[in-house]
């Protein structure tokens, strides 16, 4: 006799499916804390990694670099930055705790060209940018939209924002955000206008675009941040186009031409048109704080004419934020990016030679003293005797 057959029923429990735990959400980087983040432009000159320490040794706990020459197309094959120099570069930048880190692209990208052939060397050139930024950590990226041939900014737009698809299709560009800087207005330059950068940025909703507002070009385009009152309508027409959140650093630089000049021209904070009152109005306004916008950059471009310009600027721009003394990182006593070279002069005063021509006359003193030939007499006729052939042969051919 054969047994039964034996059926089991089998009860589904959600509960007891195996669940694995979400990973946890990844800690903001420590220079997100609301706090001041003050950096400047320091050189990439040889070394990549030793702009870190520039900024660092002049006060800053944030820095602005390009990633290569800013005024010269890249040579093929020279657009990555080798690895051992972006490993150096990262593990300084965790010794030293700076952030944000902003990389400002190349000058000579025009997102806005219609011509084939400037359009594919943009778009190829702002897509080696974005790698290298990415390979070095970089937090933003800062770049001009670019100059319409004709003339039609508005609709220009739409080629800057296609031109930034292009440049990014394919990449993922993680925690970096693209930043789009407004301009004075120089020639045909896109970005004098605020409703420009908000037509850019609505144009590619895709991508993780920003904002980097300059105090100068602000000032330059005609928005009168010098007064109180032009400070509030600028910062409002912001707020409805752009959005403040989306305002992730700005170049704060005074400026050496008049409002609405459209002539880009940076000065020394406190020195220029802008002034240092209108400056510090505009950096401890409540809707450019740190705190509502968390890792917020205000970022120096003014000159270096004499050693110590550097320090002093970024030592003016704490002072105008008004962070107590004992959060201002220290500064390097002398320091300073334009090197200090003294010469004894004929009358003795110290002056200060530049780098290229101490390194000629250096060389000039190791090089024996060579001898010189004697000049040849020269068989050309005194010039006034020339002019006086030529006046007498006219007459006669009259």
């Amino acid at each position: 006799m054969s047994e039964p057959e034996r059926k089991f029923d089998v009860v589904y429990d959600p509960e007891d499916e195996y669940r694995p735990e979400p990973e946890p959400p990844a800690a903001p980087p420590a220079w997100r804390d609301g706090s001041f983040r003050i950096g400047i432009h320091t050189t990439i000159a040889g070394d990549i990694a030793r702009s870190l320490d520039i900024a660092h040794k002049l006060g800053c706990n944030a820095l602005q670099i390009f990633s290569t020459s800013p005024r010269m197309w890249p040579r093929p094959g020279r657009t990555r930055i080798p690895d051992v120099d972006t490993a150096r570069f990262l593990a300084r930048r965790r010794e030293l705790s700076l952030g944000p880190v902003a990389i400002h692209a190349n000058y000579l990208i025009n997102l806005a060209s219609s011509d084939p052939v400037a359009r594919v060397r943009t778009i190829q050139t702002f897509r080696d940018e974005i790698v290298r930024a990415m390979s070095l950590g970089a937090d933003y990226l800062i770049v001009h939209p670019g100059s319409a041939r004709d003339g039609n900014t508005m609709a220009a737009t739409s080629v800057v924002a296609e031109s930034l698809r292009q440049s990014a299709r394919g990449i993922n560009l993680g925690a970096m955000d693209i930043l789009i800087e407004n301009t004075a207005g120089m020639g045909n330059s896109l970005g004098a206008k605020i409703e420009e950068l908000s037509a850019i940025l609505n144009g590619v909703p895709e991508l993780d675009l920003g904002v980097c507002l300059d105090t100068a070009h602000l000032f330059q385009a005609g928005y009168s941040i010098h007064t109180e009152e032009g400070l509030e309508q600028t910062l409002q027409l912001v707020e409805r186009t752009v959005g403040l959140d989306r305002v992730m650093a700005l170049h704060v630089n005074d400026s050496k031409t008049l409002y609405g000049s459209r002539v880009d021209r940076h000065e020394h904070i406190g020195r220029g048109k802008i002034g240092l009152e209108a400056l510090e109005r505009l950096l401890r306004h409540p809707l450019l704080s740190p705190q509502r916008v968390a890792g917020r950059a205000f970022l120096l471009e003014t000159p270096i004419d004499e050693p110590g310009d550097d320090r002093r600027n970024v030592a003016a721009l704490w002072k105008l934020v008004g962070v107590a003394v004992e959060q201002v990182p220290d500064a390097e006593d002398g320091f300073s990016m334009l090197a200090k070279v003294r010469k004894a002069s004929e009358i003795g005063r110290a002056v200060v030679v530049p780098r290229k021509q101490k390194k000629r006359t250096e060389r000039k003193k190791t090089r024996p003293a060579a001898k010189r030939k004697p000049r040849a007499k020269s068989t050309k006729r005194p010039k006034a005797a020339r002019s006086k052939s030529k006046a007498q042969k006219s007459w006669r051919r009259g």
